[in-house]
């Protein structure tokens, strides 16, 4: 009979995971019980799918906000510091503002406007249009902020970033000053000494403060790449990719993990004879169309992924072939002749017209986009992914 179904994404309930446990058997014993619970087998090329917040629960990999304060006023001088571009996320950056502002005196907060890298709104177009505002151009103090544009609160959380990471850093025992600004250079008139969060934009920042007579500039994957006081770290990464643990510490973004999905791959192909892809994943890359929020605020969606996850989909567009190579055609012709264009096509579809429309993206990132969608960030208890069938075309039986 025909297969009537393609890709099938599933949420793998597990254990809790907690620093030191056997995170290759927890997850191949919990795809294995699933799928003798669920009644479906593992095939060629399904996916299995890790939360990089297991993996690096696992590896123990935290850190106090004292080992961060302690880093950066050894990296920074302990004096008045620049803070750039921070994304607004109780969970992604408060804690971090907080061990960065506990090492220093004064921190000049600049805040990119109307919205952060990954789409956080403090204001809209339509309102810096009617006050005149060039976001480009026009450099705005907090006072002239109030002034013209009042209280704002995020759409979905309900919190005032302005005034809530302000009262961070004086909490932590510093001064703050803030303003709004979206040319790095800005700051190098307050202080040399410069702290860039952006994630996906940091090495350009980075260039251009060095450019222009910054004394020491650290991005945020500068800070804790190396054990302090005993903490963990994230030597490629840093502080990119960490979330709030607990009150005063975080957890940093897996260290390296491919070693883990190579022997999840070795021990799946033992226990059953079939070779599945592994990856560990982040955050997925997609946008909200209401909030406007484009979620990535990890610096890669994988961090860790065996071989055959590389490279990009090469995919036909049906829906292409269909309205044009065969138009004239109808029911088991056009079936038949789609078909053989799938079974014929060229590993490598890279300018031809009959692949335009399908996704230039890559397979991690497509892939770990479902999985991210699929486990959630909440209460559902599937940090690992099974994924089948995503290789699978038209012709497959």
């Amino acid at each position: 009979m025909e297969r009537k179904v393609g890709t099938v994404s599933r949420g793998i309930r597990c254990p809790i995971i907690r620093e030191g446990d056997d995170l290759v058997a927890m997850t191949v014993n919990s795809v294995l019980e699933a799928a003798e619970s669920e009644g479906f087998e593992l095939r060629d090329r399904d996916v299995i799918a890790l939360t990089e917040s297991i993996v690096a629960r696992s590896q123990g990999n935290y850190a106090s906000v004292q080992d961060i304060a302690d880093d950066v006023k050894a990296k920074l001088g302990g004096e008045t510091v620049g803070v750039i571009f921070p994304i607004l996320s109780r969970n992604r950056f408060a804690i971090n503002l907080k061990g960065i502002a506990m090492g220093a005196k004064k921190v000049v907060l600049m805040l990119s406007y109307p919205s952060d890298e990954v789409g956080n709104a403090l204001l809209t177009y339509d309102q810096l249009d009617d006050a005149g505002i060039n976001p480009y151009s026009d450099v705005l103090t907090l006072e002239k902020y109030r002034e013209l544009f009042g209280e704002n609160v995020h759409e979905f959380t309900g919190v005032d970033y302005v005034e809530y990471y302000s009262s961070i850093v004086k909490e932590a025992g510093a001064e703050v000053e803030v303003i709004f600004a979206n040319n790095p250079r800005e700051i190098l008139k307050y202080t040399d000494c410069v702290i860039n969060c952006d994630i996906h934009t940091r090495v350009r920042t980075k260039r251009i403060l060095r450019e222009n007579g910054a004394k020491v500039v650290c991005g945020l994957d500068d800070i804790l790449t190396a054990s302090v006081n005993g903490s963990g770290f994230n030597a490629k990464y840093g502080l990119l990719g960490s979330n709030k643990s607990t009150e005063d510490k975080i957890k940093l973004f897996p260290q390296e993990c491919k070693d883990l999905v190579l022997a999840i791959q070795a021990q799946i192909l033992e226990k059953t004879g079939k070779h599945v892809e592994v990856m560990v994943y982040g955050d997925g890359a997609f946008k909200d169309p209401q909030g406007k929020i484009w979620e990535l605020a990890d610096p890669v969606v994988s961090p860790a992924f065996t071989d055959g996850l590389i490279g990009t989909p090469n995919e036909l567009k049906l829906k292409y072939l269909a309205d044009n190579d065969f138009a004239n055609l109808s029911g088991a012709e056009l079936k038949e002749a789609i078909s053989n264009s799938i079974k014929s096509k060229q590993d490598n579809l890279v300018g031809n017209m009959a692949s335009q429309g399908t996704t230039p993206r890559q397979l991690t990132d497509l892939i770990g986009s479902l999985c991210d969608l699929t486990s959630g960030s909440g209460d559902k208890g599937t940090p690992v992914i099974l994924i089948q069938g995503y290789f699978d075309n038209y012709t497959n039986d």
